[in-house]
This record gives C-alpha cells, structure tokens and sequence, in this order.
C-alpha cells in the first residue's frame, strides 16, 4: 500500500482500460462486478477523483480517468521489476555491474556477452564505460568499475585478479602515402627513428607508458580510434592491433611494415578481465567473464 493507495486498485482499474467494461475486468481477475466496482469506488473516494463517467448506461472514462490508468501500469510495471529484482538479489545478483573497457578489446564479443548477460539476467543494471589506456584498470581500482577488460600494464595494482580472455595480435602500419610505405632499405630502428612515431599513453602517468618507442618525434594519443585516423592521414607509423586496421590494410590504405625484429615490436599482447581480489564478483559478473572467456574472440 502506498498510502491510501493499493497495488490491488491499480490491477483493476488497468484491467477495465485494457478489456474495456468493468464486467470483463471480472472475469479476467476472476472477481464479481460488485467487487470491481466497489474497487473502483474506494479508489476515487481515496484520490479524490472521478474516474469514470456514469452518467450513461455504460461507465467510461473521464480525462484523468484516462491519464490515470496509463500511470498505474506504468507503476506496476516498476513494481514487478522490483519483485523480479529482489528475488534475483536473494539468489546472489549483483544489484548493478559496472564494466569498463579498454579501446583494445574487440566489440563484437563485448557485444555478444553482454547480449548474453541481457537475455540471461534481464533486470541486471549494467554500466558501461569505454576508457583509453590505463583507466579501465585504474576504475577497477578504485572501485567506480566491478570488471575491467583491458591490456595489463607492468605496473599492475597486485591486489588486482586477472583472468586471461585472450590474445591480440598487433602489427606496425603506416598509410600507403607515406615515405615508409616506399622505403627499399631494411626497416631497422635507424630508418623507423626518422619518422614520427603515433603511440598510444595514459593521460594520468607522465610521461605516460608506451610501447616499443623507438623515434626521438612522438605524437601521444589517448584514444585509439583518433590515432588511426591520423594513421590514415600520413602523419607517422605506428603499431595497431590487427583487428582495428585489418580492413584497411585490405582496401591499401594502409600498409604493413615489414619490420623482422621481435626485440623492437611484440607480436601480440594479452587482454584480460580484472576485478578486486578482495571484492568478490556477483552473478552476474561471473556470468558474463564464463561467457567472454568461452567467446570466440577473433574468426
């Protein structure tokens, strides 16, 4: 009861708006018309309201009447959200899970799992933050984020669990207009060293991590997505994972470097989901890292 008010009334006035006549909302709640109406009387005595015209044979709706009847499934639609909710609490549902995702994981198993994770536990909150280098782990931590999906940096938080989703392959690319697209001599670090160099940082850490720096001209990114595009202007060379720049490479706007020094350039880097050791994963978050974990991440 809310007040004056009961779930129980607004059942049956939504049950008159939706079969149309108080004989029908009866037989649909398997009630008596005296009761309906009896209902309907207490619940305009309590509100103050009329909400049904009786002035002719049949009583019909007034305005607010209307108005009215399409609030109340409104509020039992919430109610019922918050019963299913409350029962999925008790199981051991996490009452929101809150994700945060680096730019390196691939979205189409993001988006599968999460689909999955929707279907599986519809009334679950789920918040989403895509974050560049560094901050997914960095929300994990501090505790604004329950999972992170990201690239584990040496510099770690060790109370952090990592569990391994997967391995993403990464290659050195360049746009196929610029100067090292048309280089002849071996790409050693002397000939890459001319070039400006496009890596990827962590806005929070100066200088910020980087990986395989080997030109004295940097250009620093926080967003990978932006980095690409400068990529695709011919403004340096830089390494990408493979997933991000495969289409391009096919269409030649990009071009792969044939740079044959695994000391310069790793062939691939590890993506794992993270949570507080001491801050054990609900349901649903266990749900999801058991479904991105059986995901087939790349074709």
């Amino acid at each position: 009861m809310i007040g004056s008010l009961t779930l129980d009334q607004l059942r049956v006035l939504v049950a008159i708006e939706e079969t149309g006549s108080f004989s029908a909302a009866g037989r649909r709640l398997r009630r008596v018309q005296s009761a309906i109406s009896h209902t309907v009387q207490a619940l305009e005595t309590a509100q103050g309201i009329d909400l049904f015209d009786r002035s002719g044979r049949v009583p019909r709706f007034t305005e607010a009447g209307r108005v009215l009847a399409s609030q109340a499934r409104q509020v039992l639609r919430q109610a019922e959200a918050f019963e299913r909710a409350a029962k999925s609490m008790a199981t051991g549902l996490e009452p929101e899970l809150s994700l945060a995702v680096d730019s390196f994981v691939p979205t189409g198993p993001l988006i599968r799992g999460l689909a999955g994770l929707q279907a599986q536990h519809p009334d679950l909150t789920v918040t989403l933050f895509t974050e560049g280098m560094g901050a997914a782990e960095r929300r994990v931590s501090e505790g604004s984020a329950t999972l992170g999906l990201c690239v584990l940096l040496p510099s770690m938080n060790q109370d952090l669990q990592a569990s391994a989703l997967t391995e993403v392959t990464l290659v050195p690319v360049v746009s196929s207009t610029h100067a090292l697209a048309r280089e002849t001599r071996a790409l050693t670090r002397d000939i890459l060293a001319e070039h400006v160099q496009l890596i990827l940082t962590d806005p929070l850490q100066r200088p910020g991590p980087s990986f395989s720096v080997v030109s004295p001209r940097i250009w620093r990114f926080v967003e990978i997505a932006r980095r690409l595009e400068f990529l695709l202007a011919g403004f340096g060379w830089g390494t990408m994972p493979l997933h991000l720049v495969q289409q391009h490479l096919e269409a030649g706007r990009l071009v792969r470097l044939p740079i044959d020094d695994p000391g310069l350039l790793p062939g691939s880097i590890g993506l794992f989901a993270i949570h507080q050791r001491q801050r054990p994963l609900g349901v649903g978050a266990r749900w999801l890292l058991a479904e991105l974990q059986r995901q087939r991440w790349f074709d």
